[in-house]
């Protein structure tokens, strides 16, 4: 995770990338994570598109709005993606990997210290 250039305390964000192997285009419709108290953004803005045979980098930025709503322990937090191509909807939950629930747990103490209320 990084902090966005110039961003204020409470904003952390990460790039991950979605790879649409063969077939039809996929669009992403929503985007989104579990946390009362923590907000989700992405660029490019949801619902957007990934042909066949390529790759879109996606950048996701998180905002701690209520620290009290928001968990002092990120423990096993996951992204949560709703697909859509011609034939089907899809809608599942990712874990990003071992760094992810560190660095968020982080972000978070840090957005939520006294010293930074």
């Amino acid at each position: 995770m990084a902090v966005p250039p110039g961003a204020p305390v409470g904003v952390f964000g990460f790039a991950v990338l979605l790879s649409v192997r063969s077939g039809a285009p996929v669009t992403v419709t929503r985007l989104a994570q579990p946390y009362d108290g923590v907000t989700l953004t992405s660029s490019p803005t949801a619902p957007f598109q990934t042909k066949s045979h390529s790759t879109r980098k996606i950048i996701v930025t998180l905002r701690v709005t209520q620290c009290e709503k928001a968990p002092r322990n990120a423990g096993l937090p996951f992204l949560d993606v709703t697909l859509r191509n011609v034939r089907a909807i899809q809608a599942p939950s990712f874990i990003l990997g071992p760094r992810y629930p560190q660095d968020l747990t982080q972000a978070l103490e840090i957005a939520c210290s006294d010293g930074s209320r």
